[in-house]
C-alpha cells in the first residue's frame, strides 16, 4: 500500500481580543494583556516610579516606625536585635542554669586550682561549663592591658562581659582572676541579673600563699622587681558578700576536691543545675 502522509490537525485560529474601548461600549471587561498594555488596573501595568509613589504613600499603607537606637560609650547609632531564641530555651536544651562562679584571692590562694577541679567534676556530672583563667585571658583577649590600675579594671570589665555571655548562653562560667579591687568585682555582678553572679572567695592568709608562690612572682615582688603587686605593694580588698568562702580547715588548706565539692553542694542547693 502507498504510503500517504496524515494532515496535522487544523489549528482553529483564537479570535482578536477585544479592544478597551469595544469592551467599555460592551460592558465587558477587556482581557488583562490588553488593561496592562493600556497601563490601566493592578500593578503590572503600573510604570516603576509610580508604583514607588503607591508604596511610599502613607494613606495606603501603614508607616513603619524607625527602631531606637542607642549610644553606648563611644559607639553610637547601635541598636540591640533579639532572636526567638533566648536564655531559658538554651537553659531547657542543656538542662542546666547559665551562671557565673566568679573565684577571687590572692595569686597562690588556689583559684586555678579550684576551677579546673569543679570544671572536671561539673563535665562528669553532665554539665556544660567552660573556665575564663586570668592568665589565659592575657594570652589574647587582654594581651594589651598592663597591671596598673586602669588597666586591671578594663581587664575585670571584659572578663564580666564575655562572663555575661557564657551565661547567656546557658552555660556555668568558671572565671578565675586576682580581681583584687571590690568596685570592679561588684560591676560584674550587676552584669548579671537574678542572683547569676556567684563570687567564691579563696580567703587564705597573704604568708601561705606567699610560702606557696608556684611563679615565683612574691620573690620577685620582695625583692623590687615587679611593682604593684597584689598583696605585697598593691591592695587585695576582701569581698564582704561573697556567697562562698574557702577558708583553712584546722590550719589545713582544703583539697582541690573538697573545694569543688562546697560549690558543687551550693550549686545544687540553689537549683542551678537545673533548667
Amino acid at each position: 500500500m502507498p504510503s500517504h502522509a496524515i494532515p496535522s490537525p487544523l489549528l482553529r485560529a483564537r479570535p482578536p481580543a477585544p479592544s478597551a474601548a469595544a469592551a467599555a461600549a460592551t460592558g465587558r471587561r477587556a482581557p488583562s494583556r490588553v488593561v496592562a498594555a493600556l497601563g490601566g488596573g493592578g500593578p503590572a501595568g503600573r510604570g516603576m516610579e509610580q508604583q514607588q509613589q503607591l508604596a511610599g504613600d502613607g494613606s495606603r499603607s501603614p508607616v513603619k516606625e524607625k527602631p531606637l537606637v542607642s549610644t553606648i560609650g563611644k559607639s553610637t547609632n547601635i541598636l540591640w536585635h533579639n532572636c526567638p531564641i533566648g536564655q531559658s530555651e538554651r537553659q531547657n536544651l542543656l538542662g542546666q542554669k547559665g551562671c557565673v562562679i566568679w573565684i577571687t584571692g590572692l595569686s597562690g590562694s588556689g583559684k586555678s586550682t579550684l576551677a579546673c577541679a569543679l570544671n572536671r567534676e561539673l563535665h562528669c556530672s553532665g554539665h556544660l561549663t567552660y573556665v575564663l583563667d586570668g592568665d589565659n585571658l592575657r594570652h589574647g583577649l587582654n594581651r594589651d592591658l598592663s597591671f596598673k590600675a586602669e588597666d586591671r579594671a578594663e581587664n575585670i570589665r571584659r572578663v564580666g562581659e564575655v562572663a555575661k555571655l557564657f551565661a547567656d548562653a546557658g552555660i556555668i562560667c568558671i572565671a578565675s582572676l586576682i580581681s583584687p579591687y571590690r568596685r570592679d568585682r561588684d560591676a560584674c555582678r550587676v552584669l548579671l541579673p537574678e542572683s547569676r553572679f556567684i563570687e567564691v572567695f579563696m580567703d587564705l592568709p597573704l604568708e601561705i600563699c606567699e610560702a606557696r608562690d608556684p611563679k615565683g612572682l612574691y620573690k620577685l615582688a620582695r625583692s623590687g622587681k615587679i611593682k604593684g603587686f597584689t598583696g605585697i605593694d598593691d591592695p587585695y580588698e576582701s569581698p564582704v558578700n561573697s556567697e562562698i568562702v574557702i577558708k583553712m580547715v584546722d590550719g589545713e588548706c582544703p583539697s582541690p576536691k573538697a573545694m569543688a565539692q562546697h560549690v558543687l553542694c551550693y550549686l545544687e542547693e540553689n537549683g542551678y543545675l537545673q533548667a
